[in-house]
C-alpha cells in the first residue's frame, strides 16, 4: 500500500471518518468511545480551542488526524488535552512501598500501597492514539505520535511544562483483573461501562465512590497485582515510543485498569528538543530526528509530515 501521509487538525465534517475509527478500537479507549454524538462534541471542542486566542492553557482539547493525501482517507487519530484538572481533578493511583517490622516476632513485612492522587493536575496529556489496523505495519505510528509534540512545539503557550500519557492496561480475555478487584466492588459496574461513563459524563463519580484510604496491594488477587503498571499487549509499541521520547514510568497507574502513566518535562521531549525554525520561514518547524519531521502553519492550519 502506497500512502502519502500528512497529519492535520480535525474538523467538524470529519465526524463520519472519526466515528468509523472509533468503531475499530474494540473498547477500552476512554478518549475514543464509539458514540457519534460524543465524538461530534469532541470535534467541536477542538475547533473552538483552535479558534480561541490562548496565552495560557485552560481546558483546551485538540484532535489530530492522519490522512492519506492521495485518497483523502483518514487512517488514524491522536489527542492533546492542554491542562488536566481544569474542570475536575485528574485521578491516578501512585504506587508506593511500606515496611512493617515486629521486634517481638523478629519479622518484617514489605508491600506496595496504592494512593489515590491528583499529582498530574496542571499537566498536559497526550492520548487517544489510534491507527487503522490496515496501516499498523507501515511505520506511520511514530509520525502520528510525534505530530502531537510538533503541535506543542509550535504552540508552547497553549500547554503545560509537563506532559503525561496514560497507557491502556492489561486485560485477560477482555476482562480487566485490576478493575474487577479494585474498582468494581465500589462502583458496581463492569469495566467498559465505567470507562464509558467516565468518557461521556466525566469523573465526578470517582470522587464520590472511590475509597480514600491506601489499598494494600498484597490483599489483591494475583491477577490484579500482576496488572499494576502493565500495558495492554496492543499498547506495548506506544509505550516504547513514549520511552524513546524521554517519557518515564514512575509508579503512577490508571485507576480503572492499572495501566502505566508515563510523564516527561515538556522541554525534554526528544521531538521538541530537536525542533528548530526553518530558515526563511516564519511558520515552519523542523525536528531533526532519524527521519525528520516538518511542521507548517498554526492552529487550524497546522500540518506535519516527513521532511524527506
Amino acid at each position: 500500500m502506497t500512502i502519502q501521509p500528512i497529519v492535520r487538525m480535525a474538523r467538524a465534517d470529519d465526524i463520519d471518518a472519526y466515528y468509523a475509527l472509533a468503531g475499530l478500537t474494540g473498547g477500552g479507549m476512554t478518549n475514543l468511545p464509539h458514540d457519534k454524538d460524543w465524538l461530534a462534541k469532541k470535534l467541536a471542542w477542538s475547533e473552538k480551542s483552535l479558534s480561541t486566542n490562548i496565552t495560557a492553557p485552560d481546558n483546551e482539547f485538540y484532535v489530530l488526524l492522519l490522512e492519506d493525501q492521495e485518497s483523502g482517507k483518514v487512517l488514524g487519530t491522536a489527542n492533546i488535552f492542554s491542562r488536566l484538572g481544569a474542570i475536575w481533578p485528574f485521578y491516578s493511583y501512585k504506587v508506593s512501598r511500606v515496611t512493617h517490622v515486629s521486634r517481638d516476632l523478629e519479622r518484617s513485612f514489605s508491600t506496595q500501597l496504592l494512593h489515590l492522587v491528583n499529582d498530574f493536575d496542571g499537566a498536559t496529556e497526550v492520548g487517544g492514539l489510534f491507527l487503522h489496523p490496515e496501516v499498523r505495519s507501515t511505520g506511520l505510528g511514530p509520525l502520528l505520535a510525534r505530530s502531537r509534540y510538533m503541535f506543542i512545539a509550535r504552540h508552547p503557550e497553549r500547554f503545560g511544562d509537563r506532559v503525561c500519557a496514560e497507557i491502556r492496561g492489561w486485560t485477560r480475555n477482555g476482562i480487566s483483573p485490576f478493575w474487577e478487584a479494585v474498582g468494581k466492588p465500589f462502583f458496581g459496574a463492569d469495566f467498559y461501562d465505567a470507562d464509558r461513563h467516565n468518557a461521556l459524563r466525566g469523573n465526578q463519580f470517582i470522587a464520590d465512590l472511590m475509597p480514600r484510604y491506601p489499598i494494600y496491594v498484597t490483599m489483591l488477587p494475583e491477577a490484579a497485582r500482576e496488572a499494576i503498571g502493565r500495558p495492554h499487549d496492543s499498547s506495548i509499541p506506544a509505550y516504547r515510543m513514549l520511552e524513546s521520547e524521554g517519557f518515564v514510568y514512575d509508579g503512577y497507574v490508571d485507576i480503572f485498569d492499572g495501566g502505566p502513566t508515563l510523564a516527561a518535562r515538556t522541554a525534554d521531549i526528544r521531538t521538541i528538543r530537536k525542533c528548530k525554525p526553518v530558515e526563511g520561514s516564519e511558520s515552519s518547524l523542523l525536528s531533526a530526528l532519524e527521519r525528520p519531521l516538518l511542521a507548517t502553519g498554526r492552529t487550524a492550519d497546522f500540518r506535519v509530515g516527513y521532511a524527506d
